[in-house]
């Protein structure tokens, strides 16, 4: 259903509109996390190692379509705010395109340098087959999770964001079977876990477009275009940062995850597990920061901006109600739950993977904050201060991972987090707070 948000309370619309984006992310990480259960628990704690060395990879080409998905979606936000519905259909049509062209030059990127990325990682023998086919089924199926993505961008940046939600329960549920059916009776082993995936997601991504094209055809308007240069342009400058940011991050997982190689197939295996756990959260954090951005860019567009701050504390406040029960479980509990991953008797993969947990999990109600004000800046179009705050986090992440490994070991590793969150964070409430977001929209006076 589509949604105003420039008029009601905006608490009552963020968490209407939230709730359905945070029961979607879930549904999403359910099949990522399911794939790692499975693996571990039905092929054994090697496999589960070669699916975590293709996991930083994947969010790489993860990060790029969830880029895509939110500078497009503020694009969309800022016109629909306007009610410059022509306009509005050209970057969503212009968007979908630029996508799809994308992600099939990284498919063809990804299949030439699958190996040399594996070896480049310096991923060991024992596990090397296992990942390198893994990620070759990962590529294939590019075209779909970047279709995927930005259809469910476009869903959000209309105040639609139920619509999404029924497509990745149905494609969640999907996978797990076809998971458990293609690892168990088929015995297809960790290629198995990667073709149900494949299988899921095209169904997803095949339904969420078909439904959005109908949905666009309900807005009238004379100039739309399917494909306007000027208008990627617009869409460029927004997603551009919101590409840079995730893939730096990934960029940033990948010099952690060589440094983790370095260790034994335990730590490697329990990192794997912890990072799916933590990333289940901090994607959920993620998304609650996009529906503050698609109400910050509505609102914008409507040149509301005296409701932008009253849906930033509102959302601040949802955040952190989400992530402190998380932050409990994951520290307090975190022996149990690497069990959902392998069995007790694997007990150096669950010890490396509880040690991540409690270290870093206790830091979450810091980094929804971030996440919540990165919001607010992303939807103004304050790009510059977004970039600044998420790279002076991540950077500083990894430098920091590098010199205390040195000192103290993989405990070392798992301490850069929280010290990065810390200044990303700081950075991140400081722009907000100086109000460098005003003003800063320039999308929706400028005719593509």
């Amino acid at each position: 259903m589509i949604t105003n948000m420039t008029e009601g309370k905006p608490g009552k619309i963020l968490w209407r509109f939230a709730l359905p984006v945070l029961c979607s992310v879930a549904f999403q990480q359910m099949y990522q996390i399911a794939d790692s259960m499975i693996a571990g628990q039905c092929v054994g704690g090697a496999a589960l190692a070669a699916i975590g060395v293709s996991y930083p990879v994947t969010m790489l080409f993860m990060a790029v379509a969830t880029g895509l998905n939110l500078g497009c979606s503020v694009a969309v936000s800022q016109l629909f705010g306007a009610r410059e519905y022509d306009r509005m259909k050209t970057a969503a049509s212009t968007s979908i395109l630029a996508s799809l062209v994308i992600a099939a030059i990284l498919t063809a990127g990804g299949l030439m340098f699958c190996t040399d990325i594996l070896q480049a990682l310096g991923t060991e023998d024992y596990i090397f087959a296992d990942a390198d086919e893994y990620l070759r089924i990962y590529f294939y199926g590019l075209i779909f999770l970047f279709l995927y993505n930005i259809c469910t961008g476009i869903f959000n940046a209309l105040g639609d964001s139920k619509t999404p939600l029924y497509f990745l329960i149905g494609s969640s549920v999907g996978n797990v079977i076809l998971d458990y059916v293609l690892v168990t009776f088929v015995d297809l082993g960790v290629a198995g876990v990667a073709w149900a995936t494949f299988i899921a997601q095209g169904v997803a991504a095949l339904l969420a477009f078909g439904t959005l094209i109908f949905r666009l055809r309900g807005f009238v308007g004379e100039g739309f275009r399917k494909f306007s240069g000027n208008m990627l342009l617009r869409v460029s400058y927004l997603a551009v940062p919101s590409i840079l940011q995730q893939s730096f991050i990934s960029v940033g997982n990948l010099f952690i995850q060589w440094l983790v190689n370095g260790y034994s197939w335990e730590v490697v295996g329990g990192y794997s597990a912890a990072m799916k756990l933590n990333n289940f959260v901090i994607v959920g954090l993620t998304a609650m920061g996009s529906a503050i951005s698609s109400f910050a860019a509505q609102n914008i567009g409507a040149g509301r901006n005296d409701r932008v701050m009253e849906g930033l504390k509102a959302g601040m406040k949802i955040s952190v109600a989400v992530a402190i029960p998380f932050s409990l479980v994951f520290a307090l509990g975190g022996s149990l739950v690497m069990r959902l991953f392998v069995s007790g008797s694997e007990a150096g993969v669950i010890a490396a993977g509880a040690l991540f947990l409690q270290v870093v999990t206790p830091f979450y109600a810091l980094i929804s904050l971030k996440l919540s004000a990165d919001g607010v800046l992303r939807g103004a179009g304050a790009m510059v201060p977004f970039m600044i705050s998420t790279f002076s986090d991540l950077i500083l992440r990894v430098v920091l991972a590098f010199i205390f490994s040195s000192m103290w070991g993989v405990i070392g590793i798992w301490m850069s987090w929280p010290v990065g969150w810390m200044i990303g964070t700081a950075a991140s409430l400081l722009f907000v707070r100086a109000g460098v977001w005003k003003g800063k929209s320039r999308l929706i006076s400028e005719k593509a």
